[in-house]
């Protein structure tokens, strides 16, 4: 089963979008398998957003990410990874579908409330930043059966 790292944003939590959001994510079906709060710190802001430090547009970024906390997570799931960014949209949500994450809640391509891994590395590379091995449960849910016919899994 496919993992990714979903991270709630400063904005998420400050506007109180963590359960709405967390909500749809637990209604399509993906299993939640890791979950904590923290604050981003100045350090792991670059080790995160290793790609773009050198970028004109990085202190805003690491400034906004710093700001307030997150919450970290992984879901589990088939083809999680395309299916969070799906349900996410484009990454502004001024040009996001409605329906979307960010169509439905956002206006901002910086402050869009929700981050997700774009490829099976940077989701491994992402929760090995975020979260050690023994933090991450391994379960089925009974309603697993509910979810996915056998061998779609």
């Amino acid at each position: 089963m496919e993992r990714t790292f979903v991270m709630f944003k400063p904005d998420c939590l400050e506007r109180a979008l963590l359960g709405r959001i967390l909500a749809r994510f637990e209604e399509k079906g993906l299993r939640l398998v890791a979950m904590k709060m923290l604050r981003v710190t100045p350090a792991l802001a670059k080790q995160h957003y290793a790609e773009h430090v050198e970028k004109p547009f990085y202190p805003g970024l690491e400034e906004f990410i710093t700001a307030s906390p997150v919450v970290a997570t992984i879901f589990a799931g088939p083809e999680v990874i395309r299916v969070v960014r799906e349900m996410l949209g484009a990454t502004s949500g001024l040009k996001a579908a409605a329906g979307t994450i960010r169509g439905d809640y956002s206006a901002s391509r910086q402050m869009n409330l929700v981050h997700a891994s774009d490829s099976p590395e940077s989701a491994a590379r992402e929760i090995g930043i975020y979260f050690k091995p023994d933090e991450i449960q391994s379960w089925d849910p009974s309603l697993a059966c509910w979810l996915q016919a056998p061998g779609e899994a």
